[in-house]
């Protein structure tokens, strides 16, 4: 009997379709010779610190580092009877050997591979590795099983991520929110993506805009523009002296251009375009994604291939062929050219993202609006790349004035090309993307000749100012995350990346979880709590280059390149020089987490600082003190009391303070006792004292 182990419930039920595995049994499918069951992700995980002993199970500078010699795991608590399954499965002596069908890609190696481990299963293993959920993708898939031990440094990548997240996340978040007495959330890739748009906000803060003056010459068929001035009374200079006098063409230049048709989407890409023309963030456009996949209508999503291989050619030609006939926005007809989407080494562990064969014969008017947006954008960018290139003339015309120089230029369309599509698309979209900015040369100019003389022209001067930086959007950021630590050379895949197509959205959307980043319309902007976090880390955690230079490395150790023992002990080494380096918060960025507060209530039992009154409970101000007194205290719930104030300051002063009408359970009477503090050092408890005789 062989068992398949798929990443989740909807994934495993069309493995199992396909395999006649019919019969439904607790928690798998069976049958054909086959049992399939799933993981529901991740099932198994790195363990807390807490797991590495008791003096980790309380946040403390002192602790700090937190290397452990030899990692523990544990199981999601609420995905236990699963996972008990999974070990029954595995360690059946009906089951001779296991399938991983988890997503082809390296989180998914990792959710198998840590599960397997768990359960002490040493049964051998084939891969699954397919691009598609289409039957016969999968049929195919399984005709051609791969040993699982070629996937071996795909898994010690994967887990090398998830120790290298762990240990800059686990110290550095306790360290720094120890030191400045908050939480505050670090990690290996958000901390450098969050200094991103927070000096991007900075530099638009500090932009001075800058006037400057353009004389703009009116030749009543096209407009011509002069040298741009920062000084007005230059420009009216200009303007005063050309004004009314003829201009001659000096002039005219004529140029061909092209403009190739755009590669196949990756998923970055996918959530750029879906960000700008429709408003999607880029975590709904992976959600979205990768239900189609599971529906069987999209390739596997968290792709960074823009290329398809050649064996290819055949399925995406017909695709590309049904496309034209059937999409509105088409247009004439025309000759898909399938070979400028086919690069066997472009493609690394899946292809580029397109439409299966299933696309034809689904009800797309029955998908849920988002997925038909995505798997429209993604059927017309197959078809975007096959088109004609778009070719278009340039003109560029010089005139005088009165001894000034103007220049005019303009355009003019050769053949549509891929961009009819791409246009009639755009114009079909519910929601209008904003328009690219403009240049002159989209203008048409009329036919101008050297000699040619445009007698008393009109002059005028328009004003402008220079533009600050653009916030950044999910687009611009995926894009700026992607290209981050990229040597000069363009084509350079080796430096390159904050995180990893799979990956860049989950961290946009714990940033704003966090309360670090909020989005204002399609914007990303810093929060003062952001932006804070990012004035007290050090750079070793807010550069982008340095963590790029990580995720370099990681992809080394998945191809082989780089031991996993290398990569770990310079994360290790960095963890230790991050925590010797800051033992103390600065004296200046001491205050940027305190909440605002009143008088203090008194003085710490434990540390000696100040408590302060805070919404729910009164809490000690020292950095790595966890004093605190509870207003919904049990002790004075059940006594029907609230603790207020003026009883706590009497606590922190006396040590004891007495209280009347005290609730008894037990009678139902009321009664007056001395309440005396009795703190552990670890817990705040209370004790009533009585006298002698009296109760």
């Amino acid at each position: 009997m062989v068992l398949v182990i798929a990443e989740k419930p909807s994934v495993a039920k069309s493995i199992a379709a396909v395999l006649g595995a019919t019969e439904r049994r607790d928690g798998c499918l069976a049958g054909g010779g086959y049992i399939v069951s799933w993981c529901f992700g991740h099932l198994v995980g790195l363990a807390g610190a807490g797991a590495y002993g008791e003096q980790y199970k309380r946040w403390s500078v002192a602790a700090l580092p937190i290397l452990p010699e030899r990692w523990e795991y544990a199981s999601s608590a609420d995905k236990g009877k699963q996972l008990k399954i999974l070990r029954g499965l595995m360690n059946s002596p009906d089951v001779d050997s296991i399938v991983c069908a988890t997503d082809a890609g390296r989180e998914g190696e990792l959710i198998f591979r840590l599960a397997y481990h768990y359960c002490k299963c040493k049964k051998p293993v084939k891969r699954l590795w397919i691009s598609s959920m289409e039957d016969s993708a999968i049929r195919e898939g399984f005709a051609h099983l791969r040993d699982g031990a070629e996937y071996d440094a795909l898994y010690r990548s994967a887990l090398c991520r998830a120790q290298a997240d762990w240990l800059v996340g686990i110290n550095a978040t306790r360290l720094f929110s120890c030191l400045y007495g908050a939480t505050l959330s670090v990690g290996r890739v958000q901390s450098p993506t969050l200094a991103m748009i927070a000096a991007r906000d900075a530099a638009i803060a500090a932009f001075v805009p800058v006037p400057f003056y353009t004389p703009e010459l009116d030749c009543t068929s096209f407009t011509a523009a002069g040298e741009r001035l920062p000084d007005s009374e230059v420009a009216e200079s200009v303007r005063a002296a050309c004004d009314g006098r003829d201009a001659r063409v000096l002039s005219v230049g004529k140029r061909e251009k092209t403009a190739a048709p755009p590669k196949l989407y990756d998923l970055t890409t996918l959530q750029r375009d879906a960000n700008r023309l429709c408003g999607f963030t880029a975590q709904q456009t992976l959600d979205y994604a990768q239900a189609l996949y599971e529906r069987k209508l999209l390739s596997y999503p968290r792709t960074d291939s823009r290329y398809l291989t050649s064996d290819m050619k055949d399925t995406a030609g017909a695709m590309a062929t049904w496309l034209m006939l059937n999409l509105t926005c088409a247009g004439a007809s025309f000759t898909p050219e399938i070979s400028r989407v086919i690069d066997d080494a472009g493609v690394s562990d899946h292809h580029a993202l397109i439409p299966t064969a299933e696309f034809i014969t689904a009800d797309l008017d029955a998908l849920p609006s988002g997925e038909r947006d995505i798997l429209n954008l993604v059927a017309v960018r197959l078809l975007c790349a096959v088109a004609p290139p778009h070719t278009f003339e340039t003109v560029t015309a010089i005139l005088d004035c009165a001894g000034h120089t103007f220049t005019a230029k303009g355009k003019t369309i050769l053949r549509d090309g891929w961009k009819a599509i791409d246009t009639a698309f755009r114009a079909a979209l519910k929601s209008k993307p904003d328009k690219d900015e403009e240049d002159d040369e989209n203008k048409t100019l009329p036919e101008l000749a050297v000699g040619q003389v445009f007698t008393s022209v009109t002059v005028s001067v328009r004003e402008g100012k220079t533009s600050a930086p653009r916030p950044f959007t999910e687009d611009t950021l995926l894009a700026a995350m992607e290209t981050t630590g990229a040597d000069e050379t363009p084509d350079d895949a080796e430096r390159k990346g904050l995180g990893t197509p799979a990956t860049r959205a989950g961290i946009i959307e714990k940033l704003v979880k966090g309360g670090f980043v909020e989005r204002k319309k399609r914007q990303l902007r810093v929060t003062e709590k952001g932006a804070n976090l990012v004035t007290i880390l050090p750079e070793m955690l807010t550069s982008p280059l340095l963590t790029a230079e990580w995720e370099t490395k990681l992809k080394a150790v998945e191809r082989g390149n780089l031991a996993d023992t290398a990569f770990m002990a310079e994360i290790a080494a960095m963890t230790r020089e991050l925590v010797a380096g800051h033992s103390a918060p600065i004296a200046e960025y001491r205050a940027l987490f305190a909440p605002p507060r009143g008088e203090p209530v008194g003085k710490c039992p434990r540390c000696g600082s100040d408590v302060y009154e805070g919404k729910k409970g009164f809490f000690c101000s020292g950095a790595a003190c966890k004093f605190a007194v509870w207003k919904d205290n049990r002790f004075f719930a059940v006594k029907r009391k609230t603790i207020d104030k003026k009883t706590v300051s009497a606590f922190l002063s006396e040590g004891r303070v007495f209280i009347p009408d005290l609730y008894s359970e037990k009678t139902g009477k009321t009664y007056g006792a001395t309440v005396a503090l009795d703190d552990t050092g670890k817990y705040v408890n209370f004790r009533l004292e009585f006298e002698k005789g009296k109760q």
